[in-house]
């Protein structure tokens, strides 16, 4: 119990510990690929594909969003697999070190943003853009929300990272990547 109120101060999301049977016979996964499968087809993909690309060309930021139906056994929170996932998908590597990843693990509904060091001053609307994603989330709203939120963040990235020059190649994907 304290351990849980030292992470809950350090804003990591811990996995809830009632959560633990429905990983165990399977339903938190089960419930996880229903969502993506349900919310996130073809047609939306494009449409999130289309709005992080539109996004992209106003400044040097870039994000990727990560979509994982449950978080995998070997990890214990939301925040250590966003960590993870950052570095397996190198969004790290841009020359600025402007890139923010928006990750999803819907099946125990957890959300987790990740900007690199080259993104100064958006830390503080981070707690706010997920929070609004919650609630969307939490009312059936899946690809309304996260259309709003990628425009958050582009509201954030554009006031926060210069704008790149005409030309510049795109480093990261901007289709989403599930997991």
């Amino acid at each position: 119990m304290a351990s849980e109120a030292a992470a809950a101060a350090a804003g990591v999301a811990v996995r809830p510990a009632g959560g633990k049977w429905r990983d165990a016979v399977g339903w938190t996964a089960l419930h996880g690929h229903w969502l993506r499968r349900r919310h996130f087809g073809p047609a939306a993909m494009q449409q999130l594909t289309q709005a992080i690309r539109a996004s992209e060309a106003n400044h040097a930021g870039e994000l990727v969003l990560a979509l994982e139906s449950s978080l995998p056994g070997h990890v214990d929170d939301s925040r250590e697999r966003a960590l993870e996932v950052f570095g397996r998908l190198r969004v790290w590597d841009t020359p600025q070190r402007t890139g923010v990843l928006l990750y999803l693990a819907l099946g125990e509904h957890c959300i987790e943003l990740v900007a690199d060091r080259g993104v100064q001053g958006g830390a503080a609307a981070w707690p706010g853009i997920c929070s609004a994603l919650q609630q969307r989330l939490r009312a059936g709203d899946y690809l309304p929300g996260l259309l709003d939120a990628i425009a958050a963040l582009e509201r954030e990235l554009a006031a926060h990272c210069a704008p790149e020059p005409p030309g510049t190649p795109n480093r990261l994907p901007d289709a989403p990547v599930v997991l």
